[in-house]
């Protein structure tokens, strides 16, 4: 393993990137060193900057690691595969040479998938998981009608790639992050100006751009696979010794909460807590909220 840290600081913490087998970037937000260590994940299309506004709440109490997955980020694809069992690889490695020590996985959507997968492959390497509105499998319903047409569109060959194409060239980044926000259930004019402007800045600075998009649809159509036929990632769930706590926003547009609800319900041994009136990214729609149930579940004190 090999390790640079690159000059320059991207608020609120330390870019860093880490050699396992290809640049893996990771932001260092610091924290005691005595303190627990906690692994921030990502979802499908995010990056570190989906944690701006809740490391720094977590940052006094507990050690700070926010991982881009390959593909995502500032970790540019190269060659390497991006499905969600090629990231599972990856986070698997990441604690081992860079976290070091036995970690709290925080996985949000995709990176909550990941982060189970994970802590059944390696139980002594993760101390909890704490899922935000994980990718889980479940009743349904009646789908968004946006979402459920868009991974349609993503699943297909050579039609997803001709859709983020499309996109890239229709709609200027500051738009994209808008809208994005907006399905997740995230005001833009509610996050702070500068988390906007730092992801703008990520999209336009990105070099390898077909790359990312082939990173996106593998780990979106890894992803459906996964939903599609759930038994082995069901049969990871049970297997993960470590304590699991489950945070869902009751109007997740992405994943419903009824699928939550039944996961939980399956899983009996884990802590459910459902937030009334948030969306899909709760670490940046109600973070206060997000920080002290965390916190709590990872048994520090924060109050005399």
């Amino acid at each position: 393993m090999t390790e640079a840290t690159r000059p320059e600081r991207i608020a609120p913490g330390d870019s860093r990137t880490v050699d396992l087998d290809g640049p893996v970037h990771y932001i260092d937000f610091g924290g005691p060193d005595d303190g627990p260590t906690v692994v921030l994940v990502h979802g499908l299309g995010g990056s570190h900057l989906n944690w701006d506004l809740l490391a720094p709440l977590l940052r006094p109490h507990t050690r700070i690691l926010a991982i881009d997955l390959p593909g995502f980020g500032r970790s540019e694809p190269g060659g390497r595969r991006a499905s969600v069992q090629a990231n599972v690889e990856v986070l698997d490695r990441f604690l081992a040479e860079v976290a070091g020590t036995p970690a709290f996985l925080v996985g949000n959507s995709m990176g909550g998938m990941i982060s189970i997968l994970t802590a059944a492959r390696s139980p002594e390497a993760v101390s909890g998981v704490v899922l935000l509105d994980a990718a889980v499998p479940g009743p349904r319903g009646k789908p968004d009608p946006l979402v459920a047409a868009s991974f349609a569109l993503y699943a297909l060959p050579l039609v997803g790639e001709r859709v983020l194409r499309l996109r890239r060239q229709r709609q200027t980044p500051l738009r994209r992050v808008r809208e994005l926000l907006q399905l997740c259930g995230v005001d833009p004019d509610s996050v702070p100006a500068e988390v906007i402007d730092r992801s703008v800045t990520l999209i336009e600075e990105r070099r390898d751009v077909e790359g990312m998009d082939k990173a996106f649809l593998a780990a979106a159509r890894s992803l459906l696979r996964l939903l599609a036929a759930p038994r082995s990632y069901r049969a990871a769930m049970s297997a993960v010794a470590a304590p699991v706590l489950m945070i869902q926003g009751d109007q997740d547009r992405l994943v419903p909460v009824t699928a939550a609800r039944d996961v939980a319900a399956r899983n009996p041994r884990w802590q459910y807590v459902e937030l009334a009136g948030v969306g899909h990214l709760p670490q940046m729609q109600v973070p206060d909220r997000v920080a002290a149930e965390v916190l709590d579940f990872i048994g520090v004190t924060t109050g005399p």
